[in-house]
């Protein structure tokens, strides 16, 4: 894994939701090109810990700092032209909230771009890139979003959000409303961005699914009630889960495939 200076850390980081912390004390890092998943049940934290990240949340306490800049202190205009600049994108469970319905995939993917002026013929090579890297073929781009099925949709929501070039993709339960061959072609689509050569993105990638995140991530953190109970390689936290919740989560996963090739 990069030594490189990370691409997202959170430092001691809660939130409130009026009286309730949520997250309590959360601190992570994910360094380029490592994709670190977040796994808990449905309450412990995981979606408000992406939107804390993406700062759609305010941390009551603690930093976030997203490619070296600390987001958490940003306000107003700062922090509109932050989420201008593409640097963290987030990819909903839904893709049919990231593609108009009622306009052509290709024309949704290119979006962010338009609205940054980009010429076109940036655009259509950035587009061209994007498809590729998550396997999807350019001639299923001409149709609305409900021509597509739906693994094909998540793909091409991957590719909006990865044709503005970000330093951090935020994932949050990208497989859970997909059949089991979609769902697998997803995870492939990902385990590919994650292995591409001259690629520095960071994953960061949200799910109560236990067995697609030990696919296809590197470091597996496992939330509960707003903590961190473990936080480790998933290869070891698969195979020698060290705390009670974790060995539940795991006992739960009939067959869990771990990640390949030479990654730890």
């Amino acid at each position: 894994m990069s030594s490189q200076r990370p691409v997202l850390e959170l430092d001691h980081v809660s939130v409130d939701y009026g009286q309730v912390r949520v997250l309590d004390e959360v601190s992570l890092t994910v360094r380029p090109r490592e994709v670190v998943g977040v796994v808990g049940e449905s309450g412990s934290g995981k979606t408000t810990l992406a939107r804390t990240v993406l700062r759609a949340v305010t941390p009551a306490e603690g930093h976030v700092h997203v490619a070296g800049r600390d987001v958490t202190i940003l306000r107003g205009a700062a922090l509109r032209a932050w989420r201008r600049s593409g640097a963290a994108q987030y990819v909903f469970q839904d893709p049919l909230r990231s593609l108009d319905p009622g306009v052509a995939v290709a024309d949704s993917i290119v979006e962010g771009l338009r609205i940054a002026r980009v010429p076109t013929a940036d655009a259509a090579r950035r587009r061209a890139a994007a498809l590729e890297a998550v396997g999807l073929d350019e001639d299923l781009i001409a149709r609305l979003p409900s021509g597509l099925s739906g693994g094909q949709r998540q793909r091409a929501a991957i590719a909006r959000a990865l044709v503005v070039e970000p330093r951090l993709l935020v994932l949050d339960e990208p497989v859970s409303a997909l059949d089991a061959a979609s769902r697998d072609r997803v995870v492939q689509a990902l385990i590919a961005l994650r292995d591409r050569r001259g690629s520095d993105l960071a994953m960061l990638v949200i799910s109560h699914d236990i067995g697609s995140l030990a696919a296809m991530s590197d470091r597996l953190v496992v939330l509960n009630r707003g903590h961190i109970v473990e936080d480790g390689p998933t290869r070891r936290v698969v195979a020698h889960p060290e705390h009670p919740y974790t060995r539940r989560l795991i006992d739960s996963v009939p067959l869990i495939h771990t990640p390949s090739a030479n990654r730890p």
